[in-house]
Order: structure tokens, then sequence, then C-alpha cells
């Protein structure tokens, strides 16, 4: 089926890609389900901000330890059976915590946090491999010149996983409780690996006899000697690090907006509600001209919506400011996979995927980590401004060190034949 050049929907015409995309869809909605359950309730055990921090960090870990390890078996085997793997331990994870939560609070105090901990760290391992497989097989169910419509719908329905997957956690965790929600986290994962049982397995890309680690360093070194992939994740590493109020959002739903889980369901759902504004923008208005400046501009402005919303007070004002910074940050998004995408050759994509998944991955777990610390250290509202404001001093060190990124053009997008 033939397209024009300006056709948004010239990645959906190709089958296996809306296959991906239904995965991708509820593969998030099912996560995100899951990280309202944890996340409220660590924070309703323990009423203390420092533990959303320490959570993040064990989650960071794993991915940290193990995603160049998963870049490299992406590029060696079946891209498609990674996934699936992944996701049935995922699927488990889900299920031990509706096990865990089924008996009622005294059973989860007589654990503890260590089941709770024991889980993050799983789901951390997991995206580990899972985000260099999904990331590299996506790029081959479409042709090379469809990569920013493709990055456009692949964040688009990620972002809307986000926005329903919160809200419908927040409901069901205020309805049913914490065993229900996380059956229903399960769930959404099988019927991902329903959809993902429908694209055909792809052959590997032809690679060097390596030895494994001399085959991660090659990904690392590609990474570092490619100017736009570096300056791209890198900054968005650091506006995630410094600029995400995500993690703490259970403590300003309960001191300071003075809501329960289910807004803190809306309040994590609204950064998402405007990244699929966005992507419904960008899916007719791609950022193909100055698209490093863009980029550069957009993440400034997230910085600035996160500081406005430190200060706020009101609810609906709070939700309005989140939901502008996913509209915000949706566009480095898109900006940053094309750029990946489109620079890096196929036998690579892997180890590419799976640096670019430590710098972004592990950052907003990182983020987290660093967001409970600083709220310990100067108090839950001034860290936000700070890191807000970080966020800011990162674009203005990239502006000056970075002139490659800001003379990046991509070529303009043709669709194919389904």
């Amino acid at each position: 089926m033939a397209g024009s050049s300006h056709d948004p929907y010239s990645a959906l015409r190709y089958k296996e890609f809306r296959f991906f995309i239904g995965a991708r869809l509820t593969l998030t909605l099912g996560f995100q389900i899951q990280a309202i359950v944890i996340n409220w309730l660590a924070y309703d055990l323990t009423r203390d901000p420092w533990i959303l921090g320490i959570m993040g960090l064990i989650e960071a870990l794993p991915i940290i330890i193990v995603s160049l390890f998963g870049g490299h078996y992406a590029d060696k085997y079946n891209r498609r059976n990674i996934i699936l793997l992944f996701t049935a331990i995922l699927m488990a994870g889900a299920l031990s915590m509706a096990w865990i939560t089924h008996g009622g609070l005294d059973r989860i105090l007589a654990l503890g946090m260590a089941p709770i901990f024991a889980l993050v760290f799983v789901i951390g391992f997991s995206r580990g491999f899972l985000s260099p497989a999904v990331i590299s097989l996506a790029a081959q169910l479409i042709p090379k010149p469809l990569y920013t419509n493709a990055a456009t719908w692949n964040s688009s329905v990620w972002q809307l996983g986000a926005v329903a997957g919160p809200a419908i956690g927040g409901l069901c965790y205020a309805w049913w409780g914490p065993s229900v929600t996380s059956v229903i986290a399960c769930a959404m994962m099988a019927l991902a690996m329903v959809f993902y049982l429908f694209i055909r397995p792809r052959p590997r890309a032809a690679i060097k006899p390596e030895t494994m680690l001399s085959r991660i360093a090659s990904g690392i070194r590609f990474v570092f000697r490619n100017p736009p992939i570096l300056s791209a994740i890198t900054l968005d590493m650091f506006a995630v690090l410094f600029g995400g109020a995500v993690a703490m959002l259970p403590v300003f739903a309960d001191q300071v907006l003075h809501v329960g889980p289910d807004g803190l369901g809306y309040l994590r759902a609204a950064p998402a509600l405007g990244a699929v504004i966005m992507a419904a923008w960008l899916a007719y208005h791609p950022p193909l001209r100055n698209p490093g400046r863009t980029l550069l501009v957009n993440v400034a402005l997230f910085g600035v919506s996160m500081i406005a919303f430190a200060v706020s007070k009101h609810f609906w004002l709070s939700f309005v400011l989140l939901l502008l910074s996913g509209m915000f940050d949706n566009v480095s998004v898109v900006i940053r996979h094309t750029i990946v995408q489109t620079l890096t050759p196929d036998e690579m994509r892997g180890r590419v995927s799976s640096v670019n998944s430590i710098f972004i991955g592990a950052s907003n777990e990182i983020g987290a980590f660093e967001s409970g610390l600083a709220a310990r250290i100067m108090g839950l509202i001034p860290s936000v401004i700070f890191g807000g404001a970080m966020t800011l001093a990162v674009v203005a060190a990239t502006f000056k060190l970075a002139p490659s990124l800001q003379k990046l053009r991509f070529d303009k997008p043709s669709s194919g034949s389904a």
C-alpha cells in the first residue's frame, strides 16, 4: 500500500509493526499498573520518601549491570524470543506480588520490605535484557526511511500505556487492593506475549566472530565515537536524572496535594497524557528541521515545568504542569530514538540500545534515588526545584559543548508498502 512522504500512518501500514505496537501498549499497561502497586504499598508501609529512592536504586543497579550483556545477546540471538522470556519473568513477579498481598496487611507487615525489594530487583534485571531486544526488533519491522514515524508511534503507544496504566492501577488499588491489581497487571503482560507471538522471528544480521567482551566494547566505542548519539542520550540522561519528580509523586500526593492512590494514579498519568497529545502532533509534524535545537529547547522547558510543579499547591495545576512536562519530554524521546535508530547499523543495534538503556533507563531509577536523597537533605519541594535548575544547567552546557547536535538534520521520511 503506497503512501506519501507526509503519511502520518506510514509505519502502521506494516502488519507486524502493528502487532509490535499492541505488545508495546499492553506490556506498558502491565508494568505501570504493577508500579502503582509497588510504589504505593512501599510508601504506605513506611511513610518515608527515602524508601522510594532506595527502590529506584535497587531497580537501577541490575539495569546497569546486565544491559550491556542484554545488548550483546540481542545482536547475537533471536530478539523476539528474548522478549518473550523476560516478559514471562515479569509475569511471574506480578503473580508473586499478588500472592504476597493476598493475605492482607498482616502478611505484608510480617514479610516486611524484603519481598518488595526482591521484586524490584527482578524487574530491573528483566528490563536490562528486554529494552535492547525491544528497540532492536522495532527497527527490523519497518524500512529505514520510516524510523521517525515509527519512533513517534512507538513513543505514543508507550505513553498511552503510561497514561492509562497508572490511572487503572490507582483505581484498581483503591477498589480491590494490591492483590487483584497485580493479577490485572499479569494479564496485561500475558496479552503482550500473545502479540509478540504474531511477529515472525527475524534472522540476526551477520556478525564478526568476536568474544562477548570485545563485542560489548565495540558497541560502547561506537556510541562514544558518534557525537550526535552521545550528545542526545547524555542530555536526556541528565535531564531525567535531575529533572524528574515522578518518584516523589506518592509524597506530593499525600503531603502537598492531599489525595489518595486514585489521585496518585492521575498524577502519574499526567506526563504520559501530555506525551500522547504531543505524539499526535508529531505524527503530522515530525521534528525534521533543526531537531538538535528543538531537543535542547524542549528539555529546557521540561526543567521549567518541574520547577513550577514543585511550588504548586493545587491538584489540577500540578496535573497540568506534569502534563506539559510530558509534552516537552516526548519531543526529546522521538528525536533521540530517531537519532539512535538512523545512525546505528542493524548488527550493532542491540549493543547501542543497551548503552542507551543504561544512560536513559537506569537514569530514571537513579534519578528516583537522587530525588529521595535530595528530599531527605533539602526537603521535598526544594529538592524538585534544585532538580529542575540542574536540568537547565545541563541544557546550557550541552548547547555550548555539543555543536554537532545543533547542526543535526534528518532526511524526510518516505513510506513503503505493507
